[in-house]
């Protein structure tokens, strides 16, 4: 917004209050963000106004902008928790934690639990840092004195806290002037004129009663005399109508080319679905009857900062929950240069010089490249393996169009511009130098298979990216034709065509802002462009510093734009955007008068920028424009080298001389990469340390033979936890082309695959859990979803909780089988004990699942259901006594206090724990329920049981949608009971299925079987499996303790690990359905 606009808004801010219009007042402050009225705040929160609190504030800030936001919202939300603790209004309090304090647990776990700990006391002073508590008024006083101090230490509070200094009524006075100027421009003008309009200009009447001229054709409105002042509705700096002149690099979002439309709101995060501005550009809202909506000044209404719906890395959560004390590290003191990769860890010979190069998004050690013949290759850069090379190759030449086979007859060399995953990394894209794009799909290991080639562009395909507008997965090419171009990822049906460039487009940057999505596009003639997903043309035509190649690029955290490019002459930049007012915000120093080249960019951890220049990798702090650091990467680089952060920043690809790749570490990535030397089996490729912190499924893995699996496929670090269950968090892997059925001995003829045999101690690491009090067998395990910690329940329904301190053997503090963990209790001593009042043991089920943040435990062995705290081990309630008892629980994903409880009489009940209330009872089994699984992708429940059926129900109303029996192999006679367990996938469409027959994989909205593997008649039966967590592998035990390891994508067999690889001989085991037991 211009700032005679914003000096406007302040104008009628004025006007507002003089007229007390207070409310008013209130709400154009907190729409236009322009001015923080203090004093209102306090009013508010002396008054307890929590929800008028945060409406305001949203205004100027959300919680997820910087640290000091993030504190003020923490403050005021649990000020508001003390007050319902205060008034023992628990419902209240329940209600805030889950809707208010909630978003923090994910930055500070501990905090939250120690807030969720109140819940359980009778007087939260008790609690010894707030024991000096007062009372409500107080507590308010304290708490505003410490939030004036966060809103002047917030930069986006910086000149917003001072309304200017004007003359009374100045409104009035501007208008007043304007009016005085048109009455001396009137051809008749009288004495002490009557006005009774400002909407339309004003003119005196014609002598002998005529008519004044209409203002629509008065030609003095358009043409003002000599020396006269220009009407202020017509010409004027506020002009009632969007102006086709380029806009700020955030507020093309509002002002298309030809359709107005609404501005995007800066209202609050709430739990509920934000507002979705992208589906209000497509259908503006209509105006009430008794409302009207006025253009805005100068057609930037996008007036503050859009931001991201993500929170930074560098937010720091206070660590105590006392009212005013604020500690941990500051925002400088967060990184340091032993942050930066710098170690020479792997050097590789790709063969050709590299020209692209792209980390897989979760498997943090697997390295795409391209090149400049063409080839594509796929490298795990732990083990040094080249897992997969392709040269250049046109799949269907005859689908080619005429330009592109003339030009390859006429000059067949291609090399690669770009070569990038999706975002999930089931597929990637290269783009070619001539007219081509392929991509292809990737199913772990060296799985690599054609999905789609497009003849997109005339001439070369100079940049691709993947993108997600409207929920669907596209991809996004630019072109030497001058367009841009959006195709279908699944079918590769184009989508859009962005023209506009008049030069060609050398590079795209998809992003979305608060549910806008978007396409940042640069041209070689320096021009930006931005376009959204429709046919109205570029919202932005900007210069980019250099004028020539540039390349645009946001930080992890989507809160920061940057570019990056050369000039013709060789002069390179890189700098930051003001999306605001689409401005260049800072230009960073470093680069020598001429670059041998274009240079290339990349960020990582939202702090540091890096690009290749003088034969060096040049290192800034994205808040310091002096070069922070450089690294030569031990010599031998090119002018200009090519750059490629992994997402976690633990490693750096840098291209080298002599088509050489030099992999530079961390000391985090080192450790990473160790996990891979001596690696023994193939299907380890699909594991990385990125996967090491586990989100839990109800379903439980075997902790001894887990253990021996995941170190025996090197994961010395990792340990147990890679076999801990996958997370959830989407994925959009392309399983369409996978076969209904294999069985063990199937192989696919076109490749020799060699199963690993595992059968000496020495060729795996094993531990074993301390067990000084447990004298019965442990029925279930279950990691916790941090990956700290081992959960078990015992067959006499009590708990155990083992957990892997922080120490200098094991600094991250996560599951690992090279230091033992403890079992630990509270000091109180008690233990977390099931009821099993007139419950037989041998009939019971135990069963147990644990809520998303670890705070509590769902849990029945055969009697009561159980809710246990973890921090204190205390029974928070029993409830739903048998008969039925219940068999199965699982968690709704997106409410702790909805539980779906699977029950021995066949039924599914689904319980609101805070209302003590059965919500609905589903009926579709004919035995006991085995099996529960959410998806909170496709909102349903998939449930299985000993009937060996499987069902989907919708999660919203809880109808049935389908059911279908597994198919069992003939001659195949399973247990009367025998239990069929699911589990989803991490794309959350497909899902595992685990029964003493079979491993099975099942598409959810058909529910069709995939694939399906068998084990031989003379193999003992299944006793339990479970996806890796990242979906890769399937790891399976064996009811003779045999444990087997598979690809998940086609359920291959990669390893086998015999009993006598991880017991001694001198012990004995058995299994039961669930897991390995060790006596």
């Amino acid at each position: 917004m211009s700032s005679l606009s914003r000096e406007l808004v302040f104008l009628i801010l004025q006007f507002l209050d003089e007229e007390k219009f207070k409310e008013t007042v209130h709400k154009l402050e907190q729409e236009s963000g322009f001015f923080f009225n203090m004093k209102y705040f306090e009013d508010e929160v002396h008054n307890g106004n929590w929800d008028e609190v945060e409406r305001y504030l949203s205004g100027f800030t959300k919680v997820d902008d910087n640290r000091y936001s993030m504190k003020i919202f923490f403050e005021i939300r649990k000020q508001k928790y003390l007050e319902a603790l205060d008034k023992h209004d628990r419902a209240k309090a329940v209600e805030i934690l889950v809707k208010d304090l909630k978003v923090f647990a994910s930055f500070n776990e501990e905090l939250f639990k120690e807030i969720t700990q109140l819940l359980t006391l009778e007087n939260f002073r008790e609690n010894e840092q707030l024991s000096k508590y007062g009372d409500t008024k107080s507590a308010r006083t304290i708490m505003l004195v410490e939030l004036k101090k966060l809103i002047e230490a917030n930069p986006l509070f910086r000149d917003k806290l001072q309304f200017p200094n004007l003359k009374n009524s100045r409104l009035r006075t501007l208008i007043n002037q304007s009016l005085n100027w048109q009455h001396q421009l009137c051809k008749n003008p009288r004495p002490n004129p009557d006005i009774k309009t400002l909407f339309v200009d004003h003119t005196c009447g014609q002598p002998n009663g005529a008519l004044a001229p209409s203002p629509a054709n008065s030609s003095l409105l358009s043409m003002p005399k000599a020396g006269g002042f220009p009407p202020l509705g017509a010409h004027g700096p506020f002009q009632p109508a969007p102006a086709p002149v380029p806009t700020p690099l955030a507020g093309w979002m509002s002002n298309p080319a030809t359709v107005p439309h609404p501005a995007v709101s800066g209202g609050a995060i709430g739990l509920g679905a934000p507002t979705n501005p992208a589906a209000m550009l497509k259908h503006p809202r209509t105006p009430p009857s008794n409302h009207v909506d006025y253009p805005s000044g100068d057609s930037d209404h996008v007036a503050k900062r859009t931001r991201p719906l993500g929170i930074s890395d560098e937010v720091n959560l206070p660590v105590s929950i006392s009212p005013v004390t604020y500690m941990g590290q500051s925002h400088n003191s967060a990184f340091s240069t032993d942050d930066l990769p710098k170690t020479v860890a792997r050097t590789f010979s790709q063969g050709s010089s590299p020209m692209s190069m792209d980390f897989h998004p979760r498997q943090q050690t697997l390295l795409l490249v391209g090149t400049n013949v063409g080839d594509i290759a796929l490298w795990e850069v732990g083990s040094r393996e080249r897992l997969f090379l392709r040269n250049f190759k046109v799949w269907d030449l005859g689908a080619c169009s005429m330009p592109l086979q003339a030009s390859l007859v006429k000059d067949p060399s291609v090399a690669v511009n770009r070569i990038i995953w999706n975002p999930d990394g089931s597929l990637f894209g290269v783009a070619y130098s001539r007219h081509i794009v392929q991509i292809y799909a990737y199913h772990g290991g060296d799985d690599v298979r054609q999905h789609l080639e497009i003849d997109a562009h005339v001439g070369g395909v100079n940049d691709l990216a993947f993108s997600h507008p409207n929920k669907q997965l596209c991809v996004v090419t630019c072109g030497d034709d001058k367009t841009i171009k959006v195709w279908d990822a699944a079918t590769g049906a184009k989508q859009y065509t962005f023209e506009g460039h008049e030069a060609p487009v050398y590079s795209v940057c998809p992003h979305y802002k608060e549910n806008i999505q978007f396409i940042f596009s640069t041209a070689l003639d320096g021009k930006i462009k931005a376009w959204l997903y429709d046919n109205l043309g570029s919202r932005v035509d900007y210069d980019a510093p250099g004028h020539w190649c540039t390349t645009m690029a946001y930080s992890a955290d989507g809160s920061r734009l940057f570019s990056c490019g050369t000039s013709k002459d060789g002069e390179s930049y890189i700098v930051e955007w003001n999306e605001s007012e689409g401005a260049v915000k800072r230009t960073y120093l470093g680069f020598r008068k001429r670059s041998a080249g274009v240079v290339q960019f990349d960020t990582t951890k939202n702090r540091f920028l890096a690009a290749g220049d003088e034969f060096v990798i040049k290192i800034w702090d994205m808040d310091n424009v002096n070069l922070l650091t450089t690294m030569d990467a031990e010599g031998g680089l090119p002018a200009s080298p090519r750059i490629r952060f992994n997402k976690e920043g633990t490693l750096l690809a840098v291209s080298a001389n002599d088509n050489a790749i030099k992999v530079l570490a961390t000391t985090d990535g080192l450790r990473l990469l160790r996990t891979f030397e001596n690696r023994s089996f193939d299907a380890s490729r699909a594991a990385s340390e990125a996967v090491s912190k586990p989100s839990i499924n109800p379903i439980s893995a075997a902790a001894a033979a887990a253990a021996a699996a995941a170190t025996s496929a090197g994961h010395a670090d990792i340990g147990a936890s890679v076999v801990s269950i996958s997370g959830m968090n989407g994925d959009a892997r392309n399983m369409g082309d996978v076969k209904p059925r294999i069985t063990e001995e199937a192989n696919d003829k076109s490749k020799i695959w060699k199963l690993t045999e595992i059968s000496d101690g020495a060729q795996c690491r094993t531990m074993r859990l301390p067990d000084s009090i447990r004298s019965s067998k442990i029925s279930r395990l279950i990691y916790t979803n941090t990956g700290t910690a081992i959960l078990g329940l015992a067959s006499n329904a009590v708990h155990f909780l083992w957990k892997w301190q922080r120490n200098e053997r094991n600094s991250s503090g996560k599951a690992t089988a090279n230091v033992p963990p403890t079992l630990w209790q509270p000091s109180s001593g008690i233990l977390m004990t099931n009821d099993i009042a007139d419950v037989n043991p041998e009939e019971c089920v135990p069963c147990f699942a644990l809520s998303k943040n670890d705070s509590y435990v769902m849990s029945a062995s055969g009697g009561k259901i159980s809710l246990f705290n973890m921090m204190t081990f205390k029974t928070m309630t029993t409830f739903m006594p048998p008969p039925p008892a219940a068999t199965f629980l699982a968690f709704h994903p997106q409410d702790n206090n909805i539980i779906a409880i699977g029950m021995d009489d066949s039924t599914i009940q689904i319980y609101n724990v805070r209302v003590d209330e059965v919500k609905s009872k589903l009926k579709g089994h004919s035995k006991r329920i085995t099996g529960l699984a959410f998806s909170h992708a496709l909102n349903v429940l998939v449930s299985s049981g000993a009937d060996a059926q499987i069902c989907v129900w919708n999660s919203d109303g809880w109808e049935k949608q389908k059911s279908r029996f597994l198919q069992i192999p003939a001659g195949r006679n399973p247990a009367a009971l025998s239990d069929t367990r699911v589990q989803f996938h991490q794309d959350q469409i497909h899902f595992l299925v685990v029964h003493e027959t079979q491993l099975a994989i099942y598409e959810t909205t058909k529910l069709e079987c995939l694939k399906q593997w068998v084990p031989r008649e003379s193999s003992a039966p299944i006793s339990h499996a479970t996806l890796s967590c990242d979906s890769q592998l399937v790891y399976a035990s064996f009811l003779d303790a045999t444990v087997c390891i598979f690809g998940a994508a086609n359920l291959r067999l990669r390893c086998r690990i015999n009993p006598t690889a991880y017991l001694p001989a001198n012990v004995r085991y058995t299994c039961n359905p669930d897991l390995l037991i060790i006596k």
